[in-house]
């Protein structure tokens, strides 16, 4: 059947154009197929990076009809299908279908679909993914583990570092100070391997700021896109229950958000919102330059009548209090 295939072509530094290529292709061939052809057939300028061809590399992640996958995995059929379920061909199936091929997301384009993945790699060697210094120091014998403790890192071990979950995060498309989805998935095999011996150092790294795992907005993005089900928002949560759970890690104000929220709707069965920015922002009169901060936009909400004066708790705070307590017996249990 016929296929148009629309590449999104750039150089570097100047602004993407769209190209548009009518290939005769089966159902059965994966997109990386159809755009060697492109390249073989059509167009040797066409530039793309590839590999192994058989989902293991991960060279070959790009933008496929707007979503980040890997060319060697995605096939024509089903990137049609997907297309028209959602409604991004733009065509009827009457009509030649199109797929369209982008660079992946959140890093800058070097040539056509080929993309520079320094930050990538920066913000990876940031959270320090491999065993501690200590823990590398040969033994007598070899490192023994339990299955139990093996198969904690099967699914972190899965990653390919293909870049997919990182051109797709939400939150560091907004922050460039958050280091992504693929390294904090790298950092929880790291806080759930036995054999490192910086694990408390770890968690205090990873709580830092929009920096670490507070960073994450849970979009679930990066889970949908993994193409080997690597589910980095599982590992991030993972993570946040380590921060949780560990009294040594420093209140930070994202940890005091987490905490105090729970507490404050326990008391008032609602937010009292000037208590809570007192508690997560000024720790209680104790983070000064936090409270200084803040002073500007309270200032702003006074002379503009904005500022609550006065709570009032909700009329079910009783029952919300009761709620929250059995569920936080539950999960202790």
């Amino acid at each position: 059947m016929e296929v148009i295939f629309k590449v999104i072509r750039q150089q570097e530094n100047s602004s993407p154009t769209v190209q548009t290529y009518l290939l005769d292709a089966q159902e059965g061939n994966t997109i990386l197929d159809c755009l060697n052809r492109i390249k073989w057939e059509q167009d040797g300028t066409l530039a793309f990076r590839k590999n192994c061809r058989n989902t293991i590399c991960g060279s070959c992640a790009m933008r496929i009809n707007g979503r980040s996958a890997l060319a060697c995995k995605e096939n024509v059929g089903s990137s049609i299908t997907k297309s028209q379920e959602t409604g991004t061909s733009g065509t009827k199936a009457s009509v030649i279908p199109v797929i369209t091929v982008a660079p992946l997301g959140n890093m800058p384009v070097i040539k056509d679909l080929v993309v520079d993945m320094s930050s990538f790699w920066n913000n990876l060697e940031a959270v320090a993914p491999y065993v501690s210094t200590k823990g590398r120091i040969v033994p007598e014998r070899e490192f023994l583990q339990t299955p139990e403790e093996r198969s904690r890192l099967d699914q972190t071990g899965n990653c390919i570092m293909c870049g997919a979950c990182y051109s797709e995060c939400n939150a560091r498309e907004v922050d460039p100070n958050f280091v992504g989805p693929h390294a904090l998935a790298k950092a929880y095999r790291m806080v759930a391997d036995g054999r490192d011996s910086e694990t408390q150092i770890r968690l205090e790294n990873y709580n830092q700021d929009t920096k670490g795992v507070w960073g994450c907005t849970r979009c679930f993005y990066c889970n949908s896109v993994c193409p080997m089900d690597v589910a980095p928002l599982d590992q991030i949560t993972k993570i946040k229950q380590e921060i949780l759970a560990d009294k040594l890690v420093p209140a930070s104000v994202p940890l005091r958000h987490r905490k105090g929220l729970v507490e404050v709707v326990k008391q008032g069965g609602w937010i009292n919102e000037p208590q809570f920015v007192l508690q997560v922002v000024g720790n209680y009169f104790r983070d000064l330059k936090g409270l200084l901060s803040i002073l500007p936009l309270g200032l702003r909400m006074i002379s503009h009548n904005k500022f609550p004066r006065t709570f009032e708790p909700s009329q079910g705070t009783k029952q919300v209090r009761s709620l929250i307590e059995a569920v936080q017996k539950e999960t202790r249990e």
